[in-house]
């Protein structure tokens, strides 16, 4: 499918899937893209008019969507994703450009990880919650929560807002070949070959985090689970990878019978 054909209304899993090697399919990755901004909202993991979603369009990752500068995330459709070069020396001086920070962080990610794809950054409230703690360490206490066991860089050098290159260089760097980077006294962004994928990790590591910080609020003691019983779970999960794509398909059949206008 090219860009200008649309009588397909969704892309399948498999579609999905393509996007691992060479050019992804522009028209499906801006319908999936956008559909994670109206979820996003939804969930209440948006800011304002702030936080940005990235998706690579090219095989190298240096083509990527991402939102424009300052639209709020119930509003995006597939149209408005910006079409971005990380190689770009002149991208923020067009009368379109980008957010800085986001030009920052996703540039930067982008250029030097060409296997992060999807890179879903934002601050929901939970996992945000949990930056701010001296020690945010997804401690594992539950199946959720041991998800995430050996998956996660923390940034612990917070330097302000980022909107410069050692800045975004500094973050690609954190995070390393880990699916997920908690950014200290941030919020957290997390990459994945799909739109799909990269959602579900995001949905789980806020719910991962709205558990951990409710059990902290008790004052207890945490039952962290031992290392080998933390893994063994974070293992268990690889077979249900398949789950993410059937809920995204799912969450997206929601989104079309109230507000379709995200596919245009």
């Amino acid at each position: 499918m090219t860009t200008t054909e649309t009588a397909r209304p969704r892309a399948s899993a498999e579609d999905a899937k393509t996007a691992k090697a060479g050019e992804t399919d522009e028209r499906a990755l801006r319908v999936d893209l956008a559909a994670a901004f109206r979820l996003a909202a939804r969930f209440d993991w948006h800011e304002s008019v702030g936080n940005h979603f990235s998706a690579a369009v090219s095989g190298d990752g240096t083509r990527f969507l991402m939102n424009p500068r300052w639209r709020h995330f119930a509003t995006i459709r597939a149209s408005d994703l910006l079409l971005l070069d990380a190689t770009d020396a002149d991208a923020m001086d067009r009368p379109d450009a980008p957010d800085p920070s986001a030009w920052c962080i996703h540039g930067s990610i982008h250029r030097a990880r060409p296997n992060a794809r999807v890179l879903l950054h934002c601050h929901p409230p939970h996992a945000t919650a949990l930056a701010a703690l001296q020690d945010p360490t997804m401690k594992p206490i539950d199946q959720n929560t041991a998800r995430f066991f050996g998956m996660v860089g923390i940034d612990r050098d917070f330097g302000g807002i980022a909107d410069d290159a050692a800045e975004g260089a500094r973050l690609a760097a954190a995070f390393g070949n880990h699916p997920v980077l908690l950014m200290g006294n941030h919020g957290v962004t997390v990459s994945a070959e799909t739109v799909a994928e990269a959602f579900e990790q995001l949905y789980f590591f806020e719910r991962a985090a709205k558990t951990l910080m409710l059990a902290y609020g008790s004052g207890q003691p945490l039952n962290d689970m031992s290392d080998e019983i933390a893994e063994k779970t974070a293992r268990g999960w690889r077979d249900y990878d398949g789950m993410a794509f059937a809920h995204f398909d799912a969450l997206k059949d929601m989104l079309d019978r109230t507000d379709p206008s995200y596919r245009d």
